[in-house]
């Protein structure tokens, strides 16, 4: 018995330090709301709930309080309601420095009655051209759903609600940069989240301008979840055996992708020949 138990306390010494980087979030504990000047709030005891505001004075954003080599990372958003015209909601990764690599969530408001719009691109050494935008099958600003970027030295996939809508796959073997450590170059990176305003291009090419009347426009953050490799004193401590360090899009993955891209996709670079006329990039092919 006492053999048992021994056994049984080691295992849990071993997974608890296995789990070092995975944990469930609290935006009191996790997160810091770096700029805004009080137009981020937590709404709750628990750090469950976090809002950001947008009014012609600023906007407001947060802040991952560690930074990721690789990591799930995945959050509840509900978008700001009725004319949200010319503002900018944002869930992404980001590194520093002038070369800097980033994995892009970005929701583009519109005039009332016309849907958002998702933007997705991927930057590394500093370039992003990588955009591909969707139209959601479901008013955002309703209720709350979930949005997830999984970063692996594979892949990087997008997901909402569980419905993978991209996957950028690691192509260094043709020469296509991917965001990962690099010789002389580890791009660790932090988590952000913001609200701001992009009139001159983010609804309809910025045909479609901020009516300040309506401000402050608000948009609102819950359970906030990060499992991830972090980075600290100059090394990555990450496990490995985590399912998401792994993870693809597996066959019925792809079918849902498939039905997202067909179906709610509005523009992809990999079509844009007006942009690319000498051919697509290679990583479209």
């Amino acid at each position: 018995m006492k053999s048992s138990c021994s056994t049984r306390f080691a295992f849990l010494v071993l997974f608890v330090a296995q789990c070092v980087c995975v944990y469930a979030g609290s935006f009191h504990k996790d997160v810091n709301i770096h700029w805004g000047n009080g137009r981020g709030k937590i709404h709750d005891n628990e750090g469950k709930l976090l809002s950001l505001s947008l009014d012609k004075t600023s906007g407001s954003g947060f802040q991952s309080n560690q930074e990721f080599l690789y990591g799930k990372a995945e959050v509840q958003m509900k978008l700001v309601p009725g004319n949200s015209a010319g503002t900018v909601t944002t869930f992404y990764l980001k590194s520093h420095g002038s070369t800097w690599d980033e994995v892009d969530f970005e929701f583009l408001g519109n005039i009332s009655g016309h849907p958002y719009t998702l933007h997705t691109n991927v930057y590394t050494k500093g370039l992003g051209d990588k955009e591909q935008q969707f139209h959601l099958w479901f008013d955002p600003t309703v209720d709350f759903h979930t949005y997830c970027i999984t970063w692996n030295p594979q892949r990087i996939i997008f997901t909402v609600d569980g419905i993978p809508i991209r996957e950028f796959k690691n192509s260094e073997s043709i020469g296509v940069h991917f965001p990962k450590s690099q010789p002389m170059r580890n791009q660790p990176m932090r988590l952000y989240a913001s609200l701001w305003e992009a009139e001159h291009w983010a609804t309809r090419g910025g045909l479609e301008k901020t009516d300040w009347s309506k401000a402050p426009f608000t948009a609102f953050y819950r359970n906030y979840n990060v499992e991830g490799c972090v980075w600290a004193n100059g090394k990555s401590s990450c496990p490995g055996n985590s399912p998401w360090f792994t993870q693809k899009v597996d066959l019925a993955g792809q079918k849902k992708m498939k039905w997202a891209q067909s179906k709610y996709m509005i523009y992809t670079y990999c079509t844009d020949k007006r942009r690319f006329p000498q051919g697509v990039p290679a990583v479209c092919t």
